[in-house]
């Protein structure tokens, strides 16, 4: 299949345009395509990991988990809870620290291995690996309650802060700093949902790894422009239906009455996801974003060898793209 660009920001498969024109719904991830969260999400990542290596692991030198390296584990399809990769770089780094090998170089060879299973795949690459890390992994005990776990609880209170913490978890934080939740940038506008709705009626909806009331936090009161009672927010949920498996996004496109729906996205998760969803029979067409990356080209590069659709730098672009404007 041929990726065109249709115009700038625009590019799809050849078959698109006329596929695209019996779409009727919606269904939206929200990291990375409805809020920008690379100085907030990816900057807890950075942060927790610090964090435990140095107090837990009482490791005081390592190389920093950078932007190519949280892409790189998104990329592999396992790794669409932003915890799970905090676990796996922690892992990864104390295991290059007790085998004496450069650390990121290291994380790269684990991306290698590692798959849609995320944390498993890792898990068993680094137990094959020689090095030690069994008292690590017994202390961080992940993963397991929520409430209770020690990575869990890090993460989250470097993300809420110490106010918003101590409102979802009723407990109080150990850390003094504002959340990094602060940093979310809003994508989505009122007029990107007025012209959706115009064509869509109420069938627009979010299937995303985050918990509601991170995402009320921060889309306030355009949280509610959505089908909330037919929308997936995964942290709520068990872990068995975390992405990319299609359980959430079937129910969502089956709740909102759609016969042929878009799923917007910016991961390899999303993408599996819709795709594996269409192979049980329901007409979902994916979209992915690439704008929100660091590393927009190679996202698009990375879309485009999985033969991805329709590919937009922003959700903005969604009117031309639907040929509604």
């Amino acid at each position: 299949m041929t990726l065109k660009k249709v115009e700038e920001g625009i590019y799809a498969q050849e078959f698109v345009d006329n596929e695209i024109r019996n779409i009727d719904g919606i269904i939206f991830d929200c990291d990375g395509v409805l809020v920008d969260v690379s100085n907030s999400y990816d900057l807890a990542i950075q942060r927790t990991t610090t964090y435990i290596l140095k107090e837990i692991a009482n490791i005081s030198k390592f190389d920093p988990v950078t932007s190519k390296i949280i892409d790189a584990f998104k990329a592999t399809g396992g790794f669409n809870d932003e915890v799970d990769l905090t676990y796996a770089a922690i892992l990864s780094l104390a295991a290059a620290n007790n085998l004496k090998k450069p650390g990121n170089s290291f994380v790269f060879e684990v991306i290698k291995n590692a798959d849609q299973t995320g944390i498993k795949s890792v898990e068993k690459f680094l137990d094959n690996s020689n090095a030690d890390i069994t008292v690590l992994k017994k202390k961080l005990n992940y993963p397991s309650s929520h409430l209770d776990n020690i990575l869990y609880s890090i993460f989250d209170q470097i993300f809420y802060g110490p106010k918003l913490y101590f409102k979802l978890f009723k407990k109080n934080s150990k850390f003094t700093e504002q959340g990094l939740i602060e940093n979310d940038i809003v994508l989505v506008k009122k007029e990107l949902l007025k012209i959706l709705k115009k064509k869509l009626g109420n069938k627009i909806a979010i299937v995303s790894g985050r918990g509601i009331e991170s995402i009320r936090y921060s889309l306030e009161e355009l949280l509610d422009k959505f089908d909330i009672e037919n929308s997936f927010f995964l942290e709520d949920e068990s872990r068995e239906l975390a992405k990319p498996n299609p359980n959430s996004l079937i129910r969502t496109f089956k709740g909102i009455g759609s016969s042929h729906c878009l799923y917007v996205g910016d991961s390899m998760e999303d993408f599996i996801m819709a795709q594996k969803a269409t192979e049980m029979g329901n007409k979902i067409t994916f979209c992915g974003i690439i704008g929100t990356s660091k590393y927009p080209e190679e996202k698009k590069k990375l879309f485009e060898e999985k033969n991805v659709p329709l590919i937009l730098n922003s959700i903005d672009l969604l009117p031309k793209a639907l040929n509604l404007v």
